[in-house]
């Protein structure tokens, strides 16, 4: 409050403008530039949001990753409005609704092997650091407290929390907040554009680059690591896709010295790369899974891990009336989440959604390369329903032609997608037509030569 302003006239100043916009501090935003020429939605459905003028803009985000089945589907909005005036909040602690157990017994049915046990919060970055904080309470469990070391790896992202921020490898995500976390290292990144440019699906090289395991362990000593954790695909940094045989020989190297492997799906999850997880579209169990964004198809906030039996069985000892694992949240498997995931489950399966998403990757693949040989495009790279374009950045401004390719497509394309840099990323709702993804990529094709 400014001095010598009285709350009174702090709050009248404020309501005299409902749509002011200085109040709000916008996360991971250009707020300036924002507020100058303000991006505003208003509503959405299915595949397209609107402006509060009602101009349409194709969603080619999925909102932020997670709008898995379309925005505002009927199901998902009649489940959480019944739920809401049935039952609004209940505790978690000590306590429990039966929503709770069912959504977490379906989550477990879709995973693979013995990840049969689900611990519930409200984003990808509480899964994260609830999956680090289960790592650590496992080992001490297992009478090897020693192990608390995480590796990492270069241009991951596990979220904003402390933890996450420091397993994650993307340097302004963490530049501005201090050492991080003691005691992590990190995996180079995969991604060679020499080797690697212009592919469909897995990159044929870089399966290879997993070895560098093996030097870690060397330098810290099996017995020191705790887990290690990375995305299938990494998203946050423009699609990176894990190259063929890469994460199987991550599962040996784990294994050869018993150390967990922790796989991020908070993207991946829930339909995006083809099947409920990524593990199964690869073919490895990794020790815990962590997820968000698609659970309820980006309706109400929530998250979770999901851990194996020997990791879940290694916390029930001692007397049966002390808590085992001293950690969670207040809205963990809140009602509503609850309910919102249920029914979109229910629409994922009954729509089938993941085989749908399985079964056009070719047609994605196809229509995301015509964007090769445009002016600046250095990489397009694409697998499963997401796809991301390199292009090459102006010398004196990095980062300024993509945000003036997203501004563009809002503006006079009628197009979202996300920006990293000057990477373009886009990954629709699982719901995109084959009419819609030639319409995406038309809309990059005509902002990408415009910017030229």
């Amino acid at each position: 409050m400014a001095q010598g302003q009285s709350a009174s006239q702090k709050t009248s100043a404020n309501t005299a403008v409902p749509n002011d916009l200085e109040a709000f501090f916008m996360p991971f935003t250009a707020n300036r530039a924002f507020k100058a020429r303000p991006r505003l939605i208003a509503r959405a459905k299915d595949m397209h949001y609107y402006t509060p003028e009602g101009r349409p803009v194709l969603d080619a985000a999925a909102g932020l990753w997670c709008t898995n089945a379309g925005h505002n589907r009927g199901p998902i909005v009649e489940a959480i409005q019944k739920q809401a005036a049935e039952l609004d909040f209940a505790p978690t602690f000590q306590f429990g609704h039966p929503r709770a157990f069912e959504l977490a017994s379906r989550i477990a049915a879709l995973a693979p092997a013995d990840l049969d046990h689900v611990f519930f919060c409200n984003s990808g970055s509480e899964a994260a650091d609830t999956a680090m904080k289960m790592a650590l309470a496992y080992w001490v469990a297992k009478g090897q407290g020693q192990r608390t070391r995480f590796i990492g790896r270069e241009r991951g992202y596990h979220g904003v929390g402390f933890g996450g921020m420091s397993v994650g490898g993307l340097p302004n995500n963490r530049k501005a907040f201090g050492p991080m976390l003691p005691g992590v290292d990190h995996l180079p990144h995969t991604y060679n554009r020499e080797q690697q440019a212009f592919s469909k699906g897995e990159p044929e090289w870089g399966a290879h680059l997993a070895d560098e395991l093996e030097r870690l362990v060397g330098l810290h000593g099996d017995s020191t690591i705790a887990a290690v954790i990375v995305e299938p695909m990494a998203g946050s940094t423009a699609v990176l896709p894990s190259p063929k045989g890469y994460l199987p020989r991550l599962r040996a190297i784990c294994d050869k010295y018993g150390i967990l492997l922790i796989f991020d799906e908070v993207i991946t999850g829930f339909g995006r790369l083809g099947h409920a997880f990524a593990a199964e579209r690869y073919g490895v169990v990794p020790d815990m899974i962590t997820f968000a964004k698609g659970i309820t198809s980006g309706s109400v906030p929530m998250g979770g891990v999901i851990c194996r039996t020997g990791i879940h069985d290694a916390f029930m000892t001692g007397p049966e009336h002390v808590v085992e694992f001293f950690h969670g949240y207040t809205y963990s498997a809140h009602p509503l989440a609850c309910a919102a995931g249920l029914a979109a489950l229910d629409l994922y399966r009954e729509e089938e959604l993941f085989a749908r998403s399985k079964k056009i990757e070719p047609f994605w693949y196809d229509a995301a390369m015509t964007l090769k040989g445009l002016p600046r495009v250095l990489d397009v790279r694409c697998v499963g329903l997401t796809a991301a374009v390199d292009l090459a950045s102006r010398p004196d401004a990095v980062g300024k032609l993509g945000f003036e390719a997203m501004e563009r497509g809002f503006h006079d394309e009628g197009i979202m997608f996300r920006i990293v840099g000057d990477s373009i990323a886009v990954t629709p709702p699982l719901i995109v037509s084959e009419s819609q993804i030639g319409e995406i990529f038309d809309k990059i094709g005509r902002i990408i030569k415009a910017l030229a």
